[in-house]
Formats: C-alpha cells, structure tokens, sequence
C-alpha cells in the first residue's frame, strides 16, 4: 500500500523501486542479445529466464507503489507465480549450456508441472487456509503492506533453492572441466545466489524489507553475461561441446542421457525411449565392447569407435556408457592405404608374371640374333621390348594416376583440352570442344584422363573397311605383328624416342603393310565431341565410332581387359582410376552418334558463359 499522496515520498521506497525497477528494466533490455545467441537450449532457456525475472521484478515494484490493498494483492500474487515459475527457465537454462539433456526429459517436465501446479494450488487457497502467508499494514520504514510468511512459503522456498542449486552445480561443474579461465563467470553465477542473504536478512532483522530479492541477482548475472562476459560466456559453452558424444542406456537399453554431440549427431534421440527405435546404428554394437559405426549425413560418410563401458552406482543403478570417437580421417586413411596396397599387388603381380614372358622372349631373341645375325630375330626382340616399355610406363601411370589428390586447382576444360589434343597423335581425327565449363581438379591427372579418352576414341573409332578388325567391343587393338608396338603407344600413351626408334626398325614394309591396322588408316577419321554435361555437374567425352556393347562397358574399365592381341588393356582403367581418385564418377553410354560416350560426374563444374562453341580442328 502506497503512502497518501500528499506525503512526501520516503527515500526507502524510491531506492526499492529503483532497484526492483532498474532489474525490470535491464532483464528486457538484454532480451534481444539472448535472441542471438546461436545454440537453441541456450537461448530459448536464457530468455524466458529473462522475461520471468523481469515480470518477477515488476510485480515487485507494483506491489510496493499500488494505492490499494486489492492491488498490492494482485501484484504480490503474480510475482508468487512468475517467482516459482523461474525456476523452470533457469534449470533448463543450466541443462542446456552445459551440454545435458535433462531439460529434453518427458518425464520431468511432467514433474515439473505437476510440482508448479501443487505449489500454485497451496499459494492461491491460502484465503481458505492461511499456511502460505498472512499480511498487516505496517508504518515502517514507510507505509507499506507486509507479507508474513507461513510454513507453505518456506517449504515452497526451500524447494525452489534445492532445485536451483542444482542448476549452480551444473554450471559450476562445467566451469571447473573446461580448460578455459572461467573466473568472472563463477563471480556472475554467484551474483544470481547472493540474494539468499538479503532474503536471510528481511526475514529476520528490520533492516530489509521482507520481501524475496531473487530478481537483483539475475539482472546482475544477465547483465554481466550478455553485456560484458559474452564472448567467454559463449566460449566455455563450446568448449563444453568438444567432448565426444556419449549416450547412457538402462538396463532395458533405453535411452536415460545424452550429451549436446550426440543429440548433433543422433537428432532422433529421446529420453526413455529404445535406443533400438531411435539409433539402431548404435544399437546394433552396443553388445560389443568396442566397435566402428558407420553414420551417414548430408555430409557424408563418418565413422566412429563406440566403446560401451557397463557401470552400476547404488545413486544411479545399472546401465551402460556408449562412447563415440570420431575417426573418420583415420578410417578414411586406412581406406585409401588399403586401397594403394590393393594396386600395389596388382602392380607387383603384373611384373612378376607379366612381364617375364616378354623379357624372356627378348633375351632369347637377341641370343638367337647373336648365334646367327637373323634380322627377323632381332625384329622380334624389339618388338618385345616395345612392349615391356609400354607395360612399364602404364602400370607406373596407373599407380600414380590412382593415389589421393590432397589438392586441387580451378581449371578450364577448354585449357586442358587444348594440352591433351596437343600431346596425342590423332592423325585425321577431329576434337571439337562443344561448350566450356570450369572444373576443380587436378590439372595433370585431368589431361591424363583427357589423353586416354582420346587415344581409345582414335584407335577404336575408325569406321574405315581397314580397320573392321578393330571394331569390335572394347580396345579394338591391331594384330598385326609389326604394328603392335606402335598401336601399344598409341594406346596407352607411350611417345617416348626410344619407342619411335624400335617401332622404325620394324623390318621394311612390315609398318607399310599394317598401316591399315596402326592408328586411323588412310580415309578413315573419327570425331570426338567434348563438352559440359546439361546439370552442370561434369563433362563429357564422345565419338562417332562403332560404339562398346552395353555388356562390355563395365568389362572395358577393368585392369588388363583388352580385345587386341597381346594389348595391355590399362588405358581406360587409368582413366577410370583418375576419376575414382578425384572423387568422380565415370559413366560408359552411346553417343548421340552412335559411338562411345564417357560421362564424369560428381564435379563442381558450370558452363562458362564467356565461352562459345569451337571450331571443328582437324589433327
């Protein structure tokens, strides 16, 4: 009850309506700074705990400086309400920040309900009653109405400490693990506590007012966190999020906790419910003492070792532990070594087994060529040289086009283009770049790729009678005897001088009798069309040769698979190792002309819009 108007106003009440009135005022000032606040919990706890006290504050004010009795019931009811109701924000607020999921419980925040709504009951019946509280006008130090407490309000009031403490604990508890200097968070946390003793005071000596001071030291925390302590405040919070997702179960393995990284991880988590039902990634090596879990995201593949560590407490019963360390940088570099000594062993098989035939055959020619100076011997032994060369070069390319790219470069396909039809002998066949687009790759092993594909549309493309022996499915590599070494070059890329020189020692006429079955033969010419795909996801390369059948076009990317007698078959299975290695996928289908097409998707690509079409240029 207010003083009569006419009385001056007792500098006691303008210091409490100051103080109650500041706290108001500072709780909805720093709302709009807790909206920012990023991690949901956090901020959706933080917020209501701010309006709570801030309305708890107001009421204070209210009830200080209404005229009426009436009214400073009103006001004193409502701050009763929103005083007990703050409870609720504040430990959801702790749960939250510290990484817990004792705020997403359905179970108690049924019983937490039911308890605000038990304590409600007592505090509105108090007329019929009368345990929770009684009031008297008093005089001093101003006149004013007083509440005199009952049993119900200390009982409500000790519960309401008790489970605040509990959030305190939880702070606290973080504070003291994180390795950051949490010191003037801990004095903030404190200022919330500290009205315990002006409340200790008002009850039991004159010099306070009876009154509960709760709001100040929340307007001080808030104040200090929002305004002056964000960014440690923010900082100890993600601090707290490094650790690794743990999940607890029951005995029945239903979920009872989890921590903010597992709810990141496992959105689907819900207390008391099956962890079956909710993770069965998880479920399925919880049995296990350690196991790897493989967990699909937008993000990709990550996997993580779960170790499950039983426990049994006399506080908190039985149950197990689930762990989960993220290592999927160790997973993913085991894959790739796995992978690298895969092809290690097809290397070490291939010059074990390979490539002795072919020595052996060029060590008996030149002993033959020694013991009798046969030139026809010494053809023979050239030519198995030639392919010994050629074996050598493309099973190193494979290894080394095969290994993980660790960095890349944005390039233009018409640039890399122009450096692959530059390095190929394409004799009259036609490249037309149809539209531009620009690729994240790495350069060197792209123009490989582009090589590859050029060189299998050139020596599988013609469509001339001269070459009908190629036409067929796959590599349609010559057979002629001497011209197998140089249709090896052509194939797989070998352009060396060494190698012209064997192939030019072929014996006269034996290059002139297969021309029709070396390269693209006089009046024969294939087109190749390279190009953007439409989605922007990749590109293309295509021709207008016979085509490879649709039960073959897997068949053709396989190391060694080759229709030509004696060819070595890794041209395209370099290629399709460059794509793997980039993280690409490589697609065998029919040209529009009824030839071969390569499609590489999963690309960052996209059709430069400076680009225009090429002019057809003939090699």
């Amino acid at each position: 009850m207010a003083p009569p108007a006419w009385l001056p106003v007792h500098p006691v009440l303008i210091a409490y309506v100051l103080a109650f009135g500041g706290a108001g005022v500072a709780c909805f000032a720093v709302v709009p700074r807790a909206l920012r606040i990023a991690h949901d919990g956090t901020r959706r706890g933080l917020v209501w705990l701010l309006l709570a006290s801030g309305t708890w504050a107001a009421a204070h004010v209210a009830f200080l400086v209404l005229p009426t009795v009436r009214l400073d019931l009103a006001a004193y009811y409502v701050g009763l309400t929103v005083g007990f109701a703050a409870v609720g924000p504040w430990l959801y607020f702790c749960s939250a920040y510290t990484g817990r999921s004792l705020h997403r419980s359905p179970t108690l925040r049924r019983a937490a309900v039911a308890t605000f709504v038990l304590v409600m009951a007592v505090k509105f019946t108090n007329p019929i009653h009368g345990y929770y509280f009684r009031t008297m006008e008093v005089e001093t130090p101003f006149p004013h109405l007083t509440v005199v407490n009952g049993p119900a309000h200390w009982a409500a009031m000790g519960l309401a400490y008790a489970l605040s403490a509990i959030g305190y604990f939880m702070l606290l508890e973080l504070f003291r693990e994180v390795g950051h200097d949490t010191t003037p968070l801990v004095a903030l946390i404190g200022l919330s506590g500290l009205p315990i003793i002006l409340d200790v005071v008002g009850a039991a000596s004159p010099l306070l007012l009876d009154i509960t001071y709760e709001p100040l030291g929340f307007a001080a925390m808030a104040v200090g966190l929002l305004l002056v302590y964000v960014e440690d405040f923010q900082t100890v919070r993600m601090a707290g999020e490094r650790d690794d997702p743990v999940v607890v179960l029951d005995d029945d393995d239903r979920v009872r906790d989890y921590n903010s990284e597992a709810e990141v991880l496992f959105p689907a988590l819900s207390v008391d419910e099956p962890i079956d039902a909710v993770v069965p990634e998880v479920a399925a090596h919880t049995e296990a003492a350690e196991a790897v879990v493989e967990v699909e995201r937008r993000g990709g593949t990550r996997y993580f070792q779960l170790s499950a560590n039983p426990f049994s407490t006399a506080t908190a019963g039985s149950g197990r532990l689930i762990t989960l360390t993220d290592i999927t940088e160790r997973q993913q570099y085991r894959e790739r070594i796995e992978r690298q000594n895969e092809r290690l062993e097809q290397f070490a098989s291939v010059v074990s087994h390979d490539l002795r035939n072919p020595l052996n055959v060029a060590l008996g020619r030149i002993g033959l060529a020694s013991d009798e100076h046969d030139d026809e011997n010494l053809e023979t032994a050239i030519e198995a040289l030639d392919r010994m060369e050629a074996l050598i070069e493309d099973l190193l390319t494979l290894a080394r086009e095969g290994q993980h790219i660790s960095e890349t470069e944005t390039v233009a396909l018409s640039t890399i283009v122009g450096d692959a039809r530059s390095v190929v002998e394409t004799d009259r066949a036609t490249i037309e770049l149809v539209d531009d687009c620009t690729l994240d790759a790495d350069p060197d092993r792209l123009q490989q790729l582009l090589e590859n594909l050029f060189r299998n549309a050139v020596e599988h493309g013609s469509t001339s009678p001269a070459s009908q022996a190629r036409q067929d499915a796959g590599e349609h590599g010559s057979t002629s005897p001497g011209s197998q070494a140089h249709q090896d070059a052509v194939e797989h890329g070998s352009t060396s001088p060494d190698s012209q020189a064997h192939q030019n020692a072929v014996d006269d006429g034996a290059a002139e009798a297969a021309d029709g079955d070396d390269g693209v033969p006089g009046g024969g010419e294939v087109t190749i069309t390279v190009g953007a795909l439409e989605d922007g996801g990749g590109f293309y390369v295509a021709d207008d040769g016979p085509g490879i059948s649709p039960a073959e076009r897997e068949e053709v990317l396989s190391f060694g698979y080759s229709t030509a007698e004696g060819g070595t078959g890794f041209g395209l299975a370099i290629v399709s190792e460059i794509a793997e290695a980039h993280g690409w996928d490589l697609e065998v289908t029919e040209s529009s002309a009824g030839g071969a097409r390569f499609e590489i998707t999963g690309v960052a690509a996209g059709p430069d819009p400076e680009s225009t079409s090429a002019e057809p240029e003939t090699e």
